[in-house]
């Protein structure tokens, strides 16, 4: 399977304008981007987006609804893609609304060309990170699903800095034993160390 560094990169253009919609994916696709326009936000919404670095072009002023509605159910869907504001008459509050939101930009029509695309590379690049992150964390949760759990104790012990000893005490065990399990628990959460093994362990908590 391809990594993020081996896939095409994604641009959704969401405006409700087909003229404007039109011009901003002809400029994207010339600048070399991969993009698509829908005239709704419903088209996305209803769709799983692609496992790719991806970030949406949005119209904050859509006639059936707004950005940040729009914002807050792609939120909801947990996606999490980097957002470019479009607005044809913004303002100094709605911007800031818009970037403590999670907004990557907030940019005032008609938008300047080469503002809008380094925009756009400034996003891309962040969701090629923000992937690679994902992917990890996914295959992280993947690999806990293995652990038993008996194995699950003795890794969350482990990460909390206890001995084969204690483990194994407070456990009502015997340490052969434990460090049979503890070798199980580093080879299918495939961790070279404690200290990695730990940093999974955080993620596996959020998500039990």
């Amino acid at each position: 399977m391809p990594g993020p560094s081996e896939i095409e990169p994604m641009v959704y253009v969401i405006d409700d304008e087909e003229s404007v919609r039109h011009a901003l994916v002809r400029l994207l696709r010339s600048a070399g981007f991969e993009a698509q326009g829908f005239a709704s936000p419903a088209e996305v919404l209803s769709q799983e987006l692609p496992n790719v670095p991806m970030c949406i072009v949005l119209d904050m002023n859509l006639q059936s609804t707004n950005g940040f509605a729009v914002q807050d159910q792609l939120a909801q869907k947990g996606v999490q893609v980097p957002i470019i504001f479009l607005t044809g008459h913004g303002s100094i509050p709605m911007s800031v609304r818009a970037i403590k939101a999670g907004a990557q930009e907030f940019l005032t029509k008609p938008s300047d060309d080469e503002e809008l695309l380094a925009a756009v590379s400034r996003a891309l690049a962040q969701d090629k990170a923000n992937l690679a992150e994902r992917e990890f964390n996914a295959a992280v949760v993947r690999r806990a699903a293995l652990l038993t759990p008996r194995e699950m104790e003795v890794g969350e012990l482990a990460v909390e800095g206890k001995m084969i000893k204690q483990i194994a005490h407070e456990l009502g065990t015997q340490e052969v034993t434990v460090k049979v399990h503890k070798r199980r628990v580093m080879s299918k959460m495939q961790a070279k160390t404690l200290i990695e093994l730990a940093k999974m362990w955080e993620l596996i908590r959020r998500t039990r």
